[in-house]
């Protein structure tokens, strides 16, 4: 048998995956076979027994014969599942799955990852409403962000200095990824940039640093909320808040989770001040304009006029972000549920 009828093998002989034929668990399998037929990775996050909107993706667009036919010369498919019921996977791919969360801190499911074959992703997407014929054209517009990213890193290799900096910031940001998925899937090219400018005058650097405490300040309230320490939560929230020169982006992340404890305690009067003290502090801001959709619904609960002008009331849940229309983007993916009640989801939250 040869090495590649091998990998072949090894990633079709697996139980049967929510994303029907073709679809493999093994990230490290799947990995070896891209190289060795030339092909990216199409690697899918996704919860098979409680996230809706996976389960819509598979039916309507995985499942498909549109879509097997449209990327099977381009893509070795990788199925990542995070189910409730842990007993649907092997120990091994439950461990590998956790670790390759780490790699890619996703934000939500069912997240959809185009990788090259050493894993590094270079598109981003999720569920579409328009089908699989419509979701194979999307993916193929997304593959020429890759050559289009080795080009560039090829021209930034050419320059010096805050130039190179500038080059490299340039091609990372055309790749439309998540702050998170740059600083730790570009490692090497994050390094470059700051070595390149010292001073920072891209404000690439700050902006990767913001990442890093965003990203640990939602492992570490996670880690509250896991042991059902809602107290716990907030105080450390608090902490967090009185430490001097906090970034603007935290601060607000902050606002938006506290926020989402108030409402969960029912208490829109006190999350409405919350969310007036975090969109104050940058109003036009991404978060300052999530912190605005969440301050309708709070006034909506309320009762009493959106104070936002302009803005009319969306039709969702009080105390829920609306979420977006998937005609304009994927929607918004689900998180997996807690063990334990959980706030309502904070602007910007994973």
């Amino acid at each position: 048998m040869t090495f590649k009828i091998f990998l072949a093998a090894a990633l079709t002989a697996t139980s049967a995956l929510a994303g029907g034929a073709g679809w493999s668990p093994n990230f490290a399998a799947s990995q070896k076979l891209a190289s060795t037929e030339g092909k990216d990775l199409l690697v899918e996050f996704m919860g098979s027994d409680w996230c809706s909107w996976c389960i819509k993706l598979n039916k309507e667009v995985f499942e498909r014969e549109e879509f097997r036919n449209g990327v099977k010369d381009f893509f070795v498919l990788v199925e990542l599942d995070y189910p409730n019921d842990q007993t649907k996977l092997p120990a091994e791919i439950l461990k590998q799955n956790e670790e390759l969360k780490k790699q890619y801190p996703v934000k939500g499911f069912p997240t959809v990852l185009l990788c090259d074959p050493a894993g590094k992703p270079y598109a981003i997407t999720g569920y579409r409403p328009d089908g699989p014929v419509k979701y194979v054209e999307q993916l193929h517009a997304m593959r020429a962000r890759k050559p289009a990213r080795d080009a560039a890193f090829a021209k930034a290799a050419e320059a010096q200095g805050v130039e190179k900096a500038r080059l490299l910031v340039e091609a990372l940001k055309a790749l439309e990824l998540d702050d998170e998925l740059v600083r730790i899937c570009y490692k090497d090219q994050t390094d470059q940039i700051k070595a390149a400018d010292p001073a920072d005058g891209t404000g690439f650097a700050k902006k990767m640093e913001t990442s890093r405490q965003l990203a640990e300040f939602n492992i570490q309230l996670g880690e509250f909320m896991t042991k059902g320490d809602q107290a716990g939560a907030a105080a450390f929230m608090d902490r967090t808040l009185a430490v001097k020169d906090l970034p603007v982006t935290l601060f607000q992340h902050i606002h938006g989770h506290k926020a989402g404890f108030l409402m969960y305690a029912k208490k829109p009067a006190e999350a409405l001040k919350v969310l007036e003290t975090g969109i104050a502090a940058g109003p036009d801001t991404d978060i300052g304009k999530e912190l605005k959709g969440f301050l309708v619904l709070v006034n909506k609960e309320l009762q009493t006029p959106a104070s936002v002008p302009g803005q009319a009331a969306p039709s969702a849940t009080p105390g829920q972000l609306p979420a977006a229309d998937p005609k304009d983007s994927p929607a918004k993916p689900e998180t997996p549920p807690a063990s334990v009640p959980a706030p309502a989801p904070a602007p910007g939250s994973p």
